[in-house]
């Protein structure tokens, strides 16, 4: 498939150079024509200078002949370019536009235009870089906004309790709750900044370096017990439904998928429902699905949650930030695995399939 595109982008571009070739010897032509036109023109008034037998001097007629083909490519040249080079200029219009911030720049061309296949890929090509462009920004806009009032709250809490503490006349009773919270908005704090590293860390990486065999279910089952105090406060019920299964992979970065995905499904969950995780086999590899009961995700939604900043609950009702999915996707395709959502009346299902790697033992 990638063969035949290939070829055919090929053939695409090749017809442009073509085109623009024809248009090339067609304003040699013309140039000719019209040069030929006007020399008989001027041979037939007498106008060129001729021996008494009727023949032409070399030397005037060879300059004759040079001045107007000159004149004539120089004119038609400057009329026949305005047209294959307009899309040309237009093109470059609008990507100085978009250089420039613009992103909701597109292009725009008659049929006729469109009906070569290379200026038609271009395009194509333009205006699903400026749709992806626009997208981002949008993204980054709100990320910059929501991540600015995520990080606001916490420090005006730690600095308004902080100055309670410090004027003091307080009970002993109010001081500890003062200091917990204090501790939890410092914690949240730091999570949102391990959040954003490790996404920066994790997109710039391009190979596996830490690879190793290691138990997955054990793995899992350590990620719910760092879990135990947000769960366990909401009342839920963890229903851990796998054997044990080895995998071939990194430990750091899968810890960090788990971590994001168990989370998800407390914050979503409501109070006395249920989380559950599964792991089966499937085919080559392992498939880890992570769910849980009181929650739904829109279709629309579904399409974009694993996006950079993108926060499906946008009243700020539950805490996020829009990071933790991204670093999701990203660290199962480094390990050439696949992650995917399905959202039934009942609850919200997050599936991880991973390559076993090797035949690695079970």
């Amino acid at each position: 498939m990638k063969k035949t595109s290939d070829k055919e982008f090929k053939n695409a571009r090749l017809s442009l150079t073509l085109l623009f070739s024809c248009i090339v010897f067609l304003i040699l032509l013309v140039s000719l024509g019209v040069a030929v036109l006007i020399l008989y023109l001027l041979t037939t008034y007498a106008h060129i200078p001729a021996s008494e037998d009727g023949i032409l001097h070399p030397m005037p007629f060879l300059l004759l002949v040079s001045a107007v083909s000159l004149i004539v490519g120089i004119f038609v040249t400057f009329i026949s370019s305005t047209l294959p080079l307009k899309p040309i200029n237009r093109i470059i219009n609008q990507m100085n536009r978009l250089a420039g911030g613009d992103f909701t720049v597109r292009l725009s061309f008659g049929r006729l235009a469109r009906s070569y296949p290379a200026l038609a890929e271009t395009i194509n090509s333009f205006n699903l870089m400026a749709k992806q462009l626009e997208g981002t920004e949008m993204l980054r806009s709100d990320f910059i906004n929501d991540f600015s009032h995520e990080f606001k709250t916490p420090i005006v809490s730690i600095a308004g309790f902080a100055k309670l503490l410090k004027e003091g006349n307080l009970t002993e009773e109010e001081r500890k709750e003062y200091i917990s919270i204090i501790e939890e908005e410092s914690l949240r704090l730091a999570s949102m900044a391990t959040n954003v590293l490790e996404l920066t860390r994790v997109e710039s990486q391009s190979i596996l370096t830490d690879v190793s065999s290691y138990n997955l279910s054990e793995q899992i089952r350590g990620c719910v017990l760092l879990l135990e105090r947000k769960w366990e406060s909401k009342e839920l019920e963890m229903d851990l439904d796998f054997d044990e299964h080895n995998i071939l992979a990194s430990e750091e970065l899968m810890k960090q998928v788990w971590i994001n995905l168990l989370d998800n499904a407390i914050k979503f969950c409501p109070e006395k429902g249920r989380v559950g995780v599964k792991i089966r086999r499937e085919g080559d590899g392992l498939t880890v699905a992570v769910s849980n009961t009181g929650s739904n995700i829109s279709p629309e939604d579904q399409k974009k949650i694993f996006n950079k900043f993108y926060q499906a609950d946008k009243s700020h009702a539950t805490s996020g930030n829009g990071i933790g999915l991204a670093i999701v996707k990203r660290v199962v395709s480094l390990h050439q695995g696949n992650v995917t959502v399905q959202s039934e009346p009942d609850g919200v299902t997050f599936s991880v399939w991973l390559p076993r790697k090797n035949g690695s033992p079970e």
